[in-house]
């Protein structure tokens, strides 16, 4: 069973903007911390963004103040909201969930901003 679908990706200029969703088919949902990560061709993967248990949400600096990660418990979705899309930010999105004894990834959707 796949329980982490991402959606959302694709091709854009630069300076367009991308939402990326993730479906999470989880039991007690409100339970996982949240995350998305990249990993551009050739690279390791990286984190961008977390949505804790606790509501709490962060981004790292190349995405800060161009992305934000949010959660919404009643659909067991999270998004990331990709403004100002640089060349830099081609990867593919991977959608995270983790507790104490699970560690699960999404499939991938790819960005690609390209001129």
């Amino acid at each position: 069973q796949v329980q982490l679908v991402e959606s959302g990706g694709g091709l854009v200029q630069p300076g367009e903007s991308l939402r990326l969703s993730c479906a999470a088919s989880l039991d007690s949902f409100t339970l996982y911390g949240m995350a998305w990560y990249r990993q551009a061709a050739g690279k390791e993967r990286e984190l961008v963004a977390t949505a804790d248990s606790s509501g709490t949400t962060s981004s790292e600096d190349p995405v800060k103040g161009r992305f934000t990660i949010f959660r919404d418990n009643a659909k067991k979705s999270i998004y990331l909201q990709m403004n100002n899309l640089k060349p830099e930010d081609t990867a593919v999105y991977y959608c995270n969930a983790h507790k104490w004894d699970r560690n699960l990834w999404g499939q991938g959707t790819q960005v690609t901003v390209s001129s």
